[in-house]
């Protein structure tokens, strides 16, 4: 029987790192932590490992700090290490490169590691976790290597699925010169959110010299970031549980009145920010779906937006022809060589039309099934039961405060997840300062519900 609570957190990267900051910065010194990562690094995980200066955070520096009721603390970890200037309360329009951000996040956690002076409360654990048992008394977590892992708590953080890499496929998070793609080649982009405008640059930063073409069914852009103050919206104004069309009408008209005023949208989309996984939450399923289908590539580029540096890069690309911006649907794909023959068919179009590609970049955004997973964590969990796939198939099915709900229906009290596998229950589940927030609650839950369970058992 384990001495100490001990929560396990199943991932490394941006997730699993800010639950970790939120549980140790706890003053309770019994609480022990351990990280599960398979990767020699932890904190920065797919989105913040970017080695390339020119991938820059889509959310201003002043609101990326790791803590809810700190959102300033990035921003002050910059200034305090002579990364921007000090200037009083006066917050720059400023954002920091992915990779920076990175560092950041170690360097929360650095502290609560074991050291030769220094007990430490978090112990890293690098291994692949394959399954997850819960015992009367707390939980096992098994590794591939077949040992195991003893706590009260297990916490998947396990963050976005990679995509495709094999043939002609290749990984947006990989430099193009690291994943061989030669600077003649033909590169197809599927998708054209931030991930897409991310590779590009990548590309763009090796001189790559052959066609780029980003490909989506609508072909939208994520729009600029400008600095502007979100508009202060009551949760009385908004229409919670109505249709997606009455909802996105009611958007629409709140934009307009703005703009009469003399304001910009981004305020009022910044403005909906605090109220958007409660109007997910309200939505019923039907609304969910047609909001997936026919909103939420609206939705996406002006909500997630891209520093106005990125923008002028991409804007000038596109004017010079050196990427090339489709609304179209892939039909077909084909090997052909060493590449592909994909067949697509423009928006409102009826021909279809031929694009022979050297290689293909999937950054068509993170909703995928949950069960086509290649992670054996999850193949596990679903094949036992302990968790199941939400109606949308877009995500683990979970309650509001992250608990696994295993096939029958019933929440666990002692299996949780954490950031973009939660995207059913929250949606607005991929950013900084969405996560931090679930992660501050969900501390405190574990916190509280440890607490009592460990008391109940002492004589």
């Amino acid at each position: 029987m384990l001495s100490a609570p001990r929560v396990i957190i199943i991932g490394g990267g941006a997730s699993g790192t800010l639950l970790a900051c939120h549980l140790l910065r706890e003053p309770l010194p019994d609480l022990r932590v351990t990280l599960i990562e398979p990767r020699d690094e932890l904190g920065p995980g797919i989105a913040f490992s970017s080695p390339s200066s020119n991938h820059l955070l889509n959310v201003a520096a002043a609101n990326m700090g790791a803590f809810a009721d700190e959102p300033r603390h990035f921003w002050h970890w910059l200034v305090r290490n002579g990364m921007l200037p000090a200037s009083g309360d006066a917050e720059p329009f400023f954002f920091a490169p992915r990779a920076l951000y990175g560092t950041y996040l170690r360097s929360l956690i650095e502290p609560h590691l074991t050291g030769d002076d220094r007990p430490g409360r978090l112990s890293i654990v690098k291994g692949t976790c394959v399954d997850v048992a819960e015992r009367p008394s707390g939980v096992e977590v098994r590794l591939e290597d077949g040992t195991s892992v003893l706590g009260h708590v297990a916490v998947l953080a396990t963050g976005h699925e990679e995509p495709r890499q094999d043939g002609c496929h290749v990984s947006p998070w990989v430099s193009p010169s690291v994943a061989g793609v030669d600077p003649d080649a033909t590169v197809l982009i599927l998708g054209t959110g931030l991930t897409m405008v991310d590779y590009v640059l990548s590309l763009l930063d090796v001189q790559h010299r052959g066609p780029i073409v980003a490909m989506s069914r609508r072909g939208l852009l994520p729009q600029a970031h400008r600095r502007v103050k979100p508009l202060i919206i009551d949760a009385a104004d908004v229409p919670f549980g109505t249709d997606v069309s009455y909802f996105m009408h009611w958007l629409r008209e709140t934009i307009a009145w703005a703009q009469e005023r003399g304001d910009d949208w981004r305020s009022v989309i910044d403005g909906v920010r605090p109220h958007t996984q409660r109007i997910w939450q309200s939505f019923s399923e039907s609304s969910k779906r047609r909001f997936l289908t026919h909103a939420r590539a609206w939705w996406d580029v002006h909500r997630h937006r891209m520093p106005p540096e990125v923008d002028a890069r991409i804007k000038a690309a596109l004017a010079t022809d050196r990427v090339q911006l489709i609304a179209a649907k892939v039909v077909a794909t084909e090997p052909r060589g060493d590449g592909a023959r994909v067949r697509y068919r423009r928006r409102g179009a009826r021909q279809e039309e031929v694009l022979d590609a050297d290689h293909i970049v999937s950054c068509t955004g993170i909703v995928t099934n949950p069960s086509e997973t290649k992670n054996p964590l999850l193949r596990a969990l679903f094949a036992s039961g302990r968790a199941r796939v939400d109606p949308l198939c877009i995500g683990l099915d979970v309650t509001t405060d992250g608990a696994l709900i295993d096939r029958d229906g019933h929440p666990s009290s002692r299996l949780f997840a954490v950031g973009p596998v939660t995207r059913a229950a929250f949606w607005e589940i991929v950013a900084v300062p969405d996560i931090r927030t679930q992660c501050a609650r969900l501390a405190r839950r574990i916190l509280n519900d440890t607490a009592a369970s460990l008391a109940a058992t002492r004589p």
